[in-house]
């Protein structure tokens, strides 16, 4: 025993001391139906006295593959994402395979380079929620044996499988529910402008306000999608003419939504009456907010089981058609639009 405890217990060292070939304790491993119940038995306790531990990842590399799942999202620290996540690591947990967890941070540099690295350990599939220009990188991905799903992103080719909800859809839910309070003077807040979450909802509640004679919709990009950007948004908002100023704002996300709310209240400035407010997720700060936030749902879980499962489909077809599955959001109301 002193002489492997110092290095990690290998298959040779199994063999030496059940006294049978690397091919039983292989078997043992890999194929038990093929060896007696003695000589299992005596293996597998000589496994357990040595405490060896199989080294799966160099296994799946030798065989040209990696049973791990990778999943890169825009923002981890963005409640809505870790949900996301957390459904697809419970789906992946049954089959006893691994999620790795990557940020990007809206970031398409650190994209590439966890792209990168995910192929160099031969990654089976990846779940990514794009955000660079990352398409050809994601062909050349698919063409070398990764299976590819987007989540909450379609492709513009329609060549990948997706998991999405309709943002548009909510984007005009949000800005139809203020225009039914009677607010005129809208403001969308979020950004970058060029991510396709941000750009779909804007120009949906853009085109619900167009419907409205008297109604206008200003924008004010943020270069992230955070309670910060919110906050700095709103104080540019504030700084407006009291005539120019929003009576209602749609923020792009719930955490800007939440920053938004911080600034207006640091202001003095009271939610609904003065300003009302409305985000997007619904994340589960969002109820518990001082004032309790209205916010278009999204359905992460199921977002998350569905994206699994076709990402498990994939792996196991590649040859398979090119699915796309869009889910519905839902408007919450709650007392941050209504008085």
């Amino acid at each position: 025993m002193s002489t492997t405890a110092a290095r990690r217990v290998s298959v040779k060292d199994v063999a030496a001391a059940a006294g049978v070939s690397l091919g039983t304790v292989s078997n043992v491993l890999n194929h038990p139906e093929k060896v007696s119940a003695a000589t299992r038995d005596r293996i597998l306790a000589v496994i357990d006295e040595l405490g060896f531990v199989r080294n799966d990842a160099a296994r799946q590399l030798r065989a040209g593959h990696n049973r791990a799942i990778a999943m890169i999202v825009l923002d981890v620290a963005n409640p809505f994402f870790t949900d996301v996540a957390h459904s697809v690591e419970t789906e992946f947990a049954a089959q006893r395979q691994p999620l790795i967890l990557a940020d990007s941070s809206q970031d398409p540099a650190r994209e590439a380079t966890y792209l990168d690295l995910f192929e160099e350990q031969r990654i089976g599939g990846i779940l990514i929620t794009p955000v660079g220009r990352v398409l050809p990188r994601l062909r050349q991905l698919r063409d070398r044996g990764t299976a590819i799903v987007l989540v909450d992103r379609k492709a513009g080719a329609r060549e990948f499988s997706s998991v999405s909800v309709d943002d548009r859809r909510g984007g005009r839910l949000a800005a139809e529910h203020l225009l039914e309070t009677g607010r005129r003077r809208l403001a969308f807040v979020g950004g970058p402008a060029a991510l396709a979450q941000v750009r779909d909802r804007h120009v949906s509640a853009r085109s619900a306000v167009e419907e409205h004679p008297g109604a206008t919709l200003r924008f004010i990009e943020t270069d992230t999608m955070d309670a910060r950007a919110g906050r700095r948004a709103t104080d540019r908002l504030l700084a407006l003419p009291a005539a120019e100023r929003p009576d209602a704002i749609f923020a792009a996300n719930d955490l800007v939504a939440l920053g938004v709310l911080q600034a207006l209240t640091l202001a003095h400035v009271s939610v609904p009456d003065d300003i009302a407010l409305i985000g997007y997720d619904d994340i589960e700060f969002a109820a518990s907010a001082a004032i309790p936030l209205s916010s278009i749902r999204q359905p992460r879980d199921e977002l998350g089981r569905q994206a699994a499962q076709m990402l498990r489909d994939v792996i196991a077809d590649p040859s398979a058609p090119v699915r796309h599955v869009v889910l519905e959001p839902e408007l919450v109301v709650r007392r941050s639009t209504v008085r």
